[in-house]
């Protein structure tokens, strides 16, 4: 741990050398996301409400994908460049290295821009908390922690999937972005309001509901208990993640650059 946060404090301060271009990186990623909720309130000026969910839930909905996708892009950063590491044969010097290789990667590249869209998910959701959106108790605080944190998981897993693909085909596969850009999008609703079809695939195949969809009707008191539970059993998404993985470094070979 130790190490990794001295990678992540030489990263903040490679960024921090050109103070103006950080300031403006930063200004520019909570712009881009800014944009996409403004959509949300401009439609509900109109509507009092949207698939029974009002601004202060729908805000709360989107600051939890927010944040996840966030953090999860603040440290998985260096799995999106894998592609890169990979063509150029910079895995073969990480392997002959005594730390861990998904360590290693990870450590490769960061983006601390993206705590700049953490905060502004932080404001959304004190904002949406204090409109008395939901009925606050600890343990529904607890498992908004849960949704933010493990939602990050899932994410990270994700961009895992993504980094492993390129083991096999030294490309990113362009469909994937549906699951890693997406969602900055798409996510600024429950997931259940586009349909039945896509509410199953983001419960059962990339778990991206377990830690929007059914817990936020627990938060609104309108599921069982239980919905509470299921940002954990998310995480269950990042074991088939791990095999990817260890496949993909078993078959890997050097390209020889």
């Amino acid at each position: 741990m130790k190490l990794y946060l001295k990678f992540l404090s030489i990263h903040v301060r490679s960024a921090m050398t050109y103070r103006s271009s950080f300031v403006l990186s930063c200004l520019g990623q909570v712009l881009i996301t800014t944009n996409v909720f403004l959509s949300v309130v401009f439609l509900m000026e109109r509507f009092d409400s949207i698939g029974g969910y009002t601004l202060p839930q729908l805000s709360l909905c989107y600051s939890v994908i927010l944040a996840g996708t966030s953090l999860a892009e603040c440290f998985a950063r260096g799995l999106d460049a894998f592609g890169r590491i990979l063509s150029q044969a910079q895995f073969d010097r990480i392997m002959l290295r005594p730390r861990p290789l998904l360590f290693q990667v990870l450590c490769q590249d960061m983006k601390p821009t993206m705590f700049a869209r953490v905060l502004q998910a932080a404001v959304m959701l004190v904002w949406a908390i204090g409109s008395g959106a939901v009925a606050w108790t600890p343990q529904k605080i607890l498992v908004l922690t849960l949704m933010i944190l493990c939602g990050a998981g899932v994410f990270f897993g994700v961009f895992l999937i993504n980094a492993c693909v390129t083991f096999f085909t030294l490309e990113h596969i362009e469909a994937l972005n549906i699951f890693m850009d997406g969602p900055r999008e798409y996510g600024k609703y429950p997931f259940g309001i586009y349909g039945k079809p896509v509410l199953l695939i983001l419960t059962f195949l990339v778990p991206l509901a377990l830690v929007q969809h059914w817990p936020l009707q627990y938060l609104l008191d309108r599921g069982p208990w239980w919905y509470g539970l299921l940002p954990l059993a998310a995480l269950l998404f990042l074991i088939p993640c791990g095999l990817l993985w260890r496949l993909g470094v078993r078959h890997y070979r050097s390209t020889g650059s």
